[in-house]
C-alpha cells in the first residue's frame, strides 16, 4: 500500500469502481498520480474536475493523517494491489480499493466460506449453523468462516468457528476500532484473540449511515468461493447478499427448512428457484466447492465410540431417547429430554462431535 492508494479514498468523485478502473489502467496509484491531466481524463473518460483533483493531490494530506490514525489503533491498511488482499475479492469490479484490518491478515486468505442468515435466528437455525461449521472444521484444513458480526446467524457462525478452533473474519459496517453492534465488542475481541480478523472499508472520517450495511454485504459475498444462507425469511439482507454472491459467480448454498417456518421461506425459495444448492450436511458444502477432505477425518471415523457414562446429564437424556428406536426426530428429543431448545441444540452438537449420534435427513438423528 502506498500513500497514493489511500489518497484515492479521500478524492471527491472517486468510488470503488472508479478507483479500480484507474488502477487497472495505470498499473498502480503511484503511476496514476504521476500522470498528466489529459492522460488521466482519457484513460476512462474521467470528468475533468475529478482528474484535476488527482493531479492536485487532493487526498494526499488526509491520507497521511489516516496512516497515523491506523498506526495508533493497530489497524492494517491493505490495497487491492497488495499480496495480502483476499484473492476472491480482488476478482470483482466493485471491490473496495482499500481494506482496514485488525487482527490476523492471513485469516483473509485461507479456505474461506461466507455464512449468513437472519438476525432473528431460531434455535434450530442456530443449531444448524453450529453443526455445519463444527463438521466442516473436522473435514477441512485452513478453514476460515466469514460473516458480518450481526445478531442472529452471523454471531452464531463466528461463535461456532471459535468453538471449533477455526479462524473467523468479521466484516463490519463501522469505523475501526469501533464495532457495530457495540454489544458484540466482546465477540470481536474473542475473534481477534483466536487469530481471526475484523475488516472494514470505512476510513476514520466516514460519515456513518445505514447505506454501509448493503455495501458491507458485497464484501462478504465476494470474499469467499461460496456462501451459505443458513436461515432467512422471505426478504432481508441475507437474500441480498446471496444475490450479490450469485452475480459474482460464487457458489450459493442454502439450508432448507420446514415449509411452515417463516424463517425458512427465503432459504427455501433460493433452493426452489435454482439460485442456491441445497445443503444438508457439511460434506455437501465440501463437494459443491470442490474442496479436499483432510485425511484426519477418515482416521477420526475409525476411532472407538464414547463411553455413555462419561457424557453430561443433558447428553445422557438425549441418548436415552433412543431406547426404543435407533433413530428419532427433533420433536421426540424435545419431548423426551425435557431440555430447553437451546440446551438441546448444544447437547446434540456435542454428541455429534463425540461421534455418539449423527444427523439424518428430515431433522432426524441416529444413535451410532
Amino acid at each position: 500500500m502506498t500513500i497514493e492508494d489511500l489518497a484515492l479514498l479521500f478524492t471527491r468523485g472517486i468510488g470503488p469502481r472508479t478507483a479500480t478502473e484507474l488502477i487497472e489502467q495505470f498499473g498502480s496509484a503511484e503511476r496514476l498520480y504521476a500522470s498528466r491531466l489529459g492522460e488521466i481524463m482519457a484513460s476512462i473518460n474521467l470528468r475533468e474536475d475529478i482528474a484535476r483533483r488527482i493531479v492536485a493531490g487532493e487526498g494526499l494530506k488526509r491520507a497521511e493523517q489516516e496512516v497515523e490514525y491506523c498506526r495508533k489503533n493497530d489497524i492494517r491498511i491493505i490495497a487491492a494491489t497488495d499480496e495480502e488482499y483476499p484473492e476472491p475479492l480482488r476478482q470483482v469490479s466493485d471491490r473496495p480499493h482499500i481494506l482496514f484490518v485488525q487482527g490476523n491478515v492471513d485469516a483473509l486468505n485461507m479456505r474461506t466460506l461466507s455464512v449468513v442468515g437472519t438476525r432473528e435466528a431460531t434455535p434450530a437455525g442456530t443449531y444448524n449453523c453450529q453443526l455445519l461449521i463444527s463438521s466442516l472444521a473436522e473435514m477441512v484444513d485452513d478453514l476460515s468462516i466469514v460473516s458480518g458480526l450481526a445478531y442472529g446467524i452471523d454471531a452464531a457462525a463466528h461463535r461456532a468457528a471459535l468453538a471449533s478452533g477455526v479462524k473467523t473474519v468479521a466484516v463490519v459496517p463501522s469505523i475501526l476500532p469501533n464495532i457495530a453492534p457495540a454489544s458484540h465488542r466482546t465477540l470481536a475481541n474473542e475473534i481477534l484473540r483466536s487469530g481471526g480478523a475484523i475488516v472494514s472499508e470505512l476510513h476514520s472520517a466516514t460519515h456513518l449511515n445505514g447505506s454501509f450495511f448493503i455495501a458491507r454485504n458485497r464484501i462478504i459475498a465476494a470474499m469467499s468461493a461460496g456462501l451459505v444462507v443458513v436461515e432467512s425469511p422471505v426478504s432481508g439482507g441475507s437474500l441480498a447478499t446471496a444475490d450479490m454472491a450469485d452475480s459474482y459467480g460464487r457458489v450459493v448454498m442454502a439450508v432448507p427448512g420446514r415449509m411452515t417456518d417463516a424463517n425458512s421461506f427465503g432459504s427455501n425459495n433460493l433452493i426452489r428457484s435454482g439460485k442456491a444448492r441445497m445443503v444438508l450436511t457439511a460434506r455437501d458444502i465440501v463437494e459443491d466447492l470442490g474442496w479436499e477432505i483432510a485425511e484426519r477425518t477418515e482416521q477420526a471415523e475409525e476411532q472407538e465410540g464414547v463411553d455413555i457414562a462419561s457424557l453430561s446429564p443433558a447428553e445422557q437424556k438425549i441418548v436415552h431417547a433412543f431406547s426404543e428406536s435407533s433413530s428419532v426426530d427433533w420433536e421426540a428429543l424435545v419431548n423426551h429430554s425435557g431440555l430447553s431448545l437451546g440446551e438441546l441444540s448444544m447437547a446434540i452438537m456435542d454428541l455429534e462431535l463425540k461421534g455418539v449420534i449423527r444427523a439424518l435427513p428430515g431433522k432426524r438423528y441416529e444413535l451410532i
